[in-house]
C-alpha cells in the first residue's frame, strides 16, 4: 500500500509549527513586537478554566506583556498537524512550577488565529491503586 502526502499540507504543517515555536521563543525573550507578528490581527485567546477570552492581537500582546512575575517557559512537547498545533509547556514563576497545554489554530497566512489554554493543577491520586502505579 502506498500513501501520498499533499505537499501543500506539509508546508502548512511546518509553517504553523514554526510559528508556534516562534510564539513561545519570543514570549520567553519578551520580544513583544516579534511575538505579535506570530498572531493574526483577530486572534482569539480562550482560558476555559477561568472563563476568560481575549480578542485581538493588541490586547493579547498586552496581556502577556503585563503578566506578573519573573516567569519563564520551555516547550516540553509539540504536536502538529495541518492547521493545528498542540504544545505542552513547563512554566515557572519564581519557585512555582506549572504545566500548560495549549491548542493553536492557524490562519491561511500561517499565523495563530486561535489559542485555547489549559493549566492543570497537580493533585493526590485516589487511594487503592498504589499496587498499580509508580509515583514520581
Amino acid at each position: 500500500m502506498t500513501s501520498s502526502t499533499d505537499p501543500s499540507k506539509l508546508s502548512e504543517l511546518s509553517d504553523l509549527r514554526k510559528t508556534v515555536e516562534t510564539f513561545w521563543a519570543t514570549a520567553e525573550a519578551r520580544d513583544w513586537a516579534a511575538f505579535g507578528e506570530t498572531l493574526a490581527e483577530d486572534v482569539v485567546y480562550t482560558l476555559p478554566q477561568t472563563r476568560e477570552r481575549i480578542r485581538g492581537r493588541e490586547k493579547f500582546v498586552q496581556f502577556n506583556r503585563e503578566y506578573p512575575g519573573d516567569w519563564h517557559l520551555r516547550i516540553e512537547r509539540i504536536v502538529a498537524e495541518p492547521g493545528q498545533v498542540v504544545t505542552w509547556i513547563h512554566f515557572t514563576v519564581g519557585l512555582e512550577e506549572m504545566y500548560g497545554i495549549s491548542f493553536f489554530t492557524g490562519d491561511d497566512q500561517g499565523r495563530v488565529i486561535s489559542m485555547t489554554d489549559f493549566w492543570p493543577e497537580p493533585y493526590e491520586p485516589p487511594a487503592g491503586r498504589e499496587h498499580l502505579v509508580e509515583r514520581y
